[in-house]
């Protein structure tokens, strides 16, 4: 090829590539602006990511949209079309996409629905499977759905990777308690202390350890005196 056309096919590719990039910076801008817009005025922010959607279908004004429904209590709804962006052929990068599915498992949460809440997670988890984040919110999941070993096999992996998350800590406390098993979640709860000590749900949980505790020592059974102070 002669170099001069060489040169401008270069540049033809180089002006496209700029263009692309100031597009996908825009668009971002725009997503950053609208999410922030959520945390005030949901109404707001919806009515912008209908009019961005109308604009072109953008991936980014579907994360909105979704996203001020959930701030607008419509958490199911919001969920399903995360779930539907995540799957979708322009759903950008597997990082993105399990965003999106963590976002919907959460609202899912939210709305009370468990199930589909543990579906979302698991997708998450397949693209990236060693997130403690991620372990975490399955692991919420599991325990509204009494699944206790589970939730706690996720725990357990979250703390492996994290060894003083306070929340993980917490949470398989209370899935030992659920479990019937004080004395085990009497010990999550004093490391859940010892990596914050203000935590209002850590301070719940551990009375509600010591109360089944000193039930299981009023019935006789055996218990192991754990210092808590």
């Amino acid at each position: 090829m002669p170099l001069l056309t060489l040169a401008a096919v270069s540049l033809a590719f180089l002006q496209t590539t700029s263009a692309g990039e100031r597009i996908a910076a825009e668009e971002q801008a725009r997503l950053e602006a609208c999410l922030a817009k959520i945390e005030t005025d949901p109404d707001d922010a919806y009515e912008d990511g209908l009019a961005w959607l109308y604009q072109g279908n953008r991936p980014g004004a579907r994360q909105c949209t979704a996203m001020a429904l959930i701030a607008l209590g419509h958490q199911a709804e919001g969920a399903e079309r995360l779930k539907n962006l995540a799957n979708s052929t322009d759903g950008g990068t597997l990082e993105q996409r399990a965003a999106y599915l963590s976002q919907a498992g959460n609202a899912w949460i939210e709305a009370e629905d468990p199930d589909s809440a543990l579906q979302a997670f698991d997708g998450a988890l397949k693209i990236a499977p060693d997130a403690p984040e991620l372990l975490l919110d399955r692991a919420s999941a599991h325990i509204l759905l009494e699944n206790y070993d589970k939730a706690i096999e996720d725990l357990d992996a979250v703390l492996m990777r994290v060894p003083d998350h306070a929340e993980a800590y917490q949470m398989r406390g209370a899935a030992w308690l659920a479990k019937g098993e004080p004395d085990k979640a009497m010990l999550d709860v004093n490391a859940a202390m010892e990596a914050d000590p203000e935590d209002i749900n850590t301070l719940v949980l551990r009375g509600q350890v010591r109360e089944a505790l000193r039930l299981q020592a009023d019935a006789g059974g055996p218990i192991e005196r754990l210092e808590t102070d």
